[in-house]
């Protein structure tokens, strides 16, 4: 619960009492009614005052005055955090319109690519390729299920078939686009996210610091695999997460991640 939402229960609570209270005093020290004495309170609480009922005891002035003092602060205490929680959720929204475009940008240029080559040098991919067939018609559930199972799948890559050249080339080109989003402070707010970006900047320096990768010594190859399969675990689950996102917010940008899903083999940008 963050701080504003706590500080909101309290003063609803303190304000619920102080109502109760003003309630039930009015009702014995003015002898209203119910009606009258909820009315009186609300009112007062208010700030409103019409006039058309008030304390004609000193005892019911002095009540009053109390509600008053008590009342109004937590009255107004609760309006201000009210307004501060909705300004809140409307910033959050907002900062999380420009972390997922900023995501976006990601699976466009350098993801969806990875995603591809990666998951060829998988050689039990076979075993969650139909779970990852993204349909228009997938539930939150289905997101949640697949999401879920995925978390038991040991993400691996065939270091003979790992074609080392074409990675280092790719993520060469890519290393200003890398770069800047790191940069990005919006990222802060996604570790998840923070962190592949660093996994797939780990590799491209790998790959960047030898000369010579067609003669590496398979201890080395192994190690190279080892990050690549770091990279690929936490590409395949921010691109279920980002996948989930497209699907409740933007269909038409869903709708070309999901003809163009790097782990359908009869994937094909063209509407059929």
């Amino acid at each position: 619960m963050s701080p504003v939402a706590f500080r909101l229960r309290i003063f609803l609570v303190v304000l619920c009492a102080v109502m109760l209270l003003g309630t039930v005093g009015f009702m014995f020290i003015e002898n209203l009614s119910l009606a009258d004495a909820l009315y009186f309170s609300i009112v007062t609480v208010a700030t409103v005052g019409y006039g058309d009922i008030h304390p004609a005891t000193p005892v019911g002035k002095i009540f009053a005055i109390f509600l008053i003092i008590t009342g109004v602060g937590t009255f107004l205490g609760v309006i201000a955090n009210a307004t501060e929680m909705m300004l809140n959720k409307r910033e959050e929204r907002t900062r999380l319109q420009k972390l997922n475009m900023v995501v976006g940008l990601f699976f466009s240029e350098i993801g969806t690519t990875l995603l591809a080559h990666f998951s060829q040098c998988d050689p039990a991919l076979n075993t969650i390729r139909k779970k990852l067939i993204v349909a228009e018609n997938w539930t939150e559930k289905d997101f949640s299920r697949v999401s879920q199972e995925l978390r038991n799948y040991k993400y691996t890559v065939h270091r003979d078939e790992v074609k080392l050249e074409a990675f280092r080339a790719f993520l060469e080109e890519k290393a200003d686009l890398l770069l800047r989003l790191l940069e990005n402070p919006v990222l802060l707010e996604h570790e998840s996210f923070t962190e592949l970006l660093w996994a797939v900047f780990h590799l491209k320096e790998e790959l960047l610091s030898r000369d010579n990768l067609g003669d590496l010594p398979n201890t080395d190859r192994a190690h190279l695999a080892a990050d690549i399969s770091r990279a690929y675990t936490l590409l395949v689950h921010q691109w279920l997460d980002y996948m989930k996102y497209l699907h409740h917010h933007y269909p038409y940008l869903f709708s070309l991640a999901m003809r163009t899903n790097p782990f359908d083999e009869k994937a094909s940008p063209i509407v059929k």
